[in-house]
């Protein structure tokens, strides 16, 4: 495990690496996730071995601190984890990012395109969410104010989403749990989709078969991103079909 101070105050961010052949390659995992939990089997898959990999935890998840007076506005986990890159040595990574860390990775590349040489996003946020849908959802945690979730929504929560989820989900700081979701939902400014249309990096989006074209895929196409479906899965792609992320993933990164 490796650690870095990443605010002010020195709260850090740790994560998991696995030594390797350069350029690094950098996992960030998605809300209530944690990335040594949900990358590690494609983190050492033989299509995917070999490389340095840092199986980021975001602050206020998993394994990293959380700091109850931090923002975690998506900008915000994108500062950090460049700070942690940049500390860890860095630069010209393949950026793997699910769901929620797929709009984080969206605006590291943005705000920081040293850091960024490959962008790959699993079935990732690239939009904002309307409030109608927030809730009841599949976590419904954008759905509750700040003071309702720390009152008693954390535990409502915990009964919806289940025991998968919740095993990683209980680690994440309350604040940093519902301050996530809350400035998820609202998106960015531009949103991460304009943000994604405009790098100039090759850019790939996974997505699970099943659940058919995501929302925008033509206009996706059309700015250069590969559209990639990956089958026999649901939105944790990488842990429902390794063996499928990982062929797909291997081949995006290549190119």
């Amino acid at each position: 495990m490796r650690h870095a101070p990443v605010t002010p105050d020195g709260h850090r961010i740790r994560w998991v690496e696995l030594p390797g052949a350069e350029p690094a390659r950098v996992y960030l995992h998605g809300l209530g996730a944690s990335s040594p939990v949900y990358f590690a089997a494609a983190a050492v898959h033989p299509l995917l071995a070999g490389r340095r990999s840092l199986l980021l935890d975001l602050l206020g998840f998993g394994i990293s601190d959380r700091p109850a007076d931090f923002r975690y506005a998506l900008e915000d986990h994108a500062d950090a984890v460049a700070a942690a890159l940049r500390a860890a040595g860095v630069a010209g990574a393949e950026v793997v990012g699910h769901s929620m860390g797929g709009a984080v990775a969206i605006v590291l590349a943005h705000r920081y395109p040293e850091l960024v040489a490959k962008l790959l996003l699993v079935d990732a946020n690239l939009d904002p969410i309307a409030p109608a849908a927030q809730r009841p959802g599949s976590s419904g945690l954008a759905g509750y104010t700040e003071e309702e979730f720390l009152a008693g929504g954390r535990d409502e929560v915990a009964e919806r989403v289940g025991p998968s989820w919740w095993a990683t989900m209980r680690l994440a700081g309350p604040e940093a749990l519902h301050r996530s979701a809350v400035h998820l939902a609202r998106a960015t400014v531009p949103t991460m989709r304009e943000m994604l249309l405009d790098l100039d990096v090759p850019r790939t989006f996974l997505y699970p078969a099943p659940d058919g074209e995501p929302h925008g895929a033509p206009g996706l196409r059309a700015a250069g991103v590969r559209v990639v479906a990956v089958p026999e899965c649901g939105h944790n792609v990488m842990l429902d079909n390794p063996d499928g992320f990982a062929a797909a993933a291997v081949e995006a990164l290549a190119g």
